[in-house]
């Protein structure tokens, strides 16, 4: 298929402006990054964000009053899918010391750690083991592994990229075990990009002071998941998996410690009840909501689960009305919508160029103000190119990788993307892509400490699902650090909760009648179930079909 015969002639406009560019590029010199203040703006006027259409305050449950996006406030204000009277929890159907609902990079850290200390684990997860956004990260890795970087630097940028708003007991937590995690997963097998001598090859990325950035290829989250899969399969005497085996409600003792969850087997669906002395959340974001309309990079059952059964047992948020738009989501093919476009791209020399091909933009800012200023080229400069969709998209220079670093690095360093892109006929290292802001990341969520404990005694979490690491916004190679460093220390510190002695008392979804009762009485009408396990992208035809489908069932009874 390839591009079109007009945008075949749009290339040619890049191709025009590409020698100067060039020549700039091997120079050192790149278009001006903007001021603080030039990014306050940016962002208040272009940011989704910022945009106070589509936010509403949510009526219910401890956050109650905090302005959050309608997808989600609808979410938190849900109720859930059990009638609390029909359930007996007398007789559970798995027992276990601790239970960590989310099968991808967090659960599995934690999984192995907890193993670690010789407890009892079960991990049951939505999907395949694996079947997580820690599959889908890309470009790296963030750790201070080399000589002219340290931790302190590390969590500088942090601090900075996230606008001074992150949980700082989170942040310090991240930058100090960061090498210990790449020096885990090396022990694990893991295979990272090196120098012939074995030295890490680290790059940098957009808000980075220090070239921290640690990959393996186009995959690294691919060949993270690939090492810790395969540790937690060589260990089932210790952890048992659940596949197609989602939580949906969790479940407290009277003394209001967390005592498991109820668990929805997809196939058969049935409703377990999994006893345990400690859970631990790891259920990743909520890119499947599809915020404000816009594509997304998350795998399919990226559906908030996490958040909506903790807040419904009284766990509040951190920075929940805070989403990260990716600025470079695939904008063409159609095909390839929503698949995301590494940063990596832009840190290896790759221009952002508008339909005339000239730069707009310094090319690693922060996450939030480069997508912000991708959307201000579309939207007020009109600068974009148009897809036969009607999508907007904005060149990035892929080309421009080969000629700084020599023929064949594209598809050395990005063998995924290319291969995304040759299968509809484009070779990346002759053209461009074609890219747009794309719903990326769930910034915010469950509020946690830096053991990753929430308010309640026995419940833990980790991962995308948890809030305030990144403040408003994360940069790149946080996410997979993230996973892994919260991974396992939540393991870790569920495993002394268990070992210190935990007795549990009678069980009870107590919490969840009273959440119920309180959506009543903030008048909430017709709330919707959660969580919704798996997004539903039926057209109108076919939801109003089903809807007049069980009208008539109902009035059949």
């Amino acid at each position: 298929m390839g591009y079109t015969p007009e945008m075949k002639e749009l290339i040619k406009r890049v191709e025009a402006t590409r020698p100067a560019r060039m020549e700039k590029a091997r120079r050192g010199e790149n278009f001006p990054a903007l001021s603080l203040e030039e990014r306050a703006v940016v962002l208040e006027k272009f940011h989704p964000d910022y945009q106070k259409e589509g936010r509403r305050p949510i009526r219910t449950g401890p956050d109650k009053g905090l302005v959050l996006p309608e997808e989600i406030a609808s979410m938190l204000e849900s109720r859930s899918m059990l009638r609390p009277e029909n359930v007996d929890l007398s007789n559970p159907d798995f027992e276990t010391d601790v239970l960590i609902v989310g099968g991808g990079g967090a659960g599995t850290s934690a999984a192995l750690l907890a193993a670690d200390a010789g407890v009892r684990v079960i991990m049951t997860t939505k999907l395949r083991h694996g079947d997580a956004n820690t599959m889908m990260a890309e470009g790296g890795i963030q750790a201070a592994v080399q000589e002219s970087d340290s931790p302190y630097y590390h969590y500088m940028d942090t601090i900075g990229g996230g606008h001074f708003t992150n949980q700082s007991d989170l942040v310090a937590a991240l930058a100090h075990d960061a090498p210990l995690s790449i020096a885990w997963l090396e022990s694990l097998g893991m295979m990272f990009n090196k120098f012939p001598d074995g030295r890490l090859i680290s790059r940098h990325f957009g808000g980075s002071s220090r070239k921290r950035m640690n990959s393996a290829g186009d995959m690294t989250g691919a060949e993270i998941m690939r090492v810790l899969r395969d540790e937690a399969r060589n260990r089932g005497d210790q952890i048992t998996i659940l596949e197609f085996c989602p939580a949906v409600e969790l479940i407290l003792d009277e003394d209001g410690k967390c005592a498991g969850a109820i668990l929805y087997n997809m196939e058969t669906r049935e409703f377990f009840i999994a006893k345990a002395k400690a859970t631990i959340i790891a259920t990743g974001g909520n890119g499947r909501l599809h915020i404000k309309g816009f594509a997304c990079t998350n795998h399919y059952g990226a559906t908030m689960d996490g958040v909506v059964m903790c807040y419904r047992a009284g766990v509040g948020s951190t920075c929940l009305f805070s989403t990260q738009y990716h600025p470079t989501g695939v904008a063409y093919p159609e095909q390839n919508v929503g698949l995301l476009i590494t940063e990596k791209v832009r840190g290896l020399g790759a221009h952002v160029l508008n339909i005339d091909g000239e730069q707009f933009c310094f090319p690693l800012e922060p996450r939030d103000v480069e997508s912000a200023e991708l959307i201000k080229e579309a939207l007020e400069v009109g600068k974009a190119v148009i897809t036969p969709t009607g999508r907007y998209g904005l060149w990035l220079d892929s080309p421009m990788i080969d000629l700084l670093h020599g023929e064949g690095t594209v598809r050395r360093e990005l063998p995924a993307k290319f291969i995304q892109f040759e299968r509809h006929g484009i070779d990346i290292s002759k053209e461009p892509m074609l890219v747009y802001p794309t719903l990326h990341y769930q910034n915010g969520g469950i509020a946690i400490n830096a053991d990753c404990e929430t308010t309640i005694p026995g419940l833990y979490s980790a991962g995308e699902c948890t809030g305030g690491l990144h403040g408003e916004n994360r940069l790149m190679g946080n996410s997979l650090q993230d996973v892994i460093t919260f991974g396992r220390r939540s393991g870790a510190a569920a495993a002394r909760y268990v070992n210190g002695g935990v007795e549990l008392k009678k069980l009870t979804l107590d919490h969840v009648v009273k959440y119920e009762k309180e959506l009543v009485e903030a008048g909430v009408e017709n709330p919707m179930v959660a969580p919704i396990l798996l997004p539903d992208y039926s057209t109108d035809e076919v939801a109003s079909r089903r809807l007049l489908e069980i009208q008539g069932k109902l009035e059949a009874e």
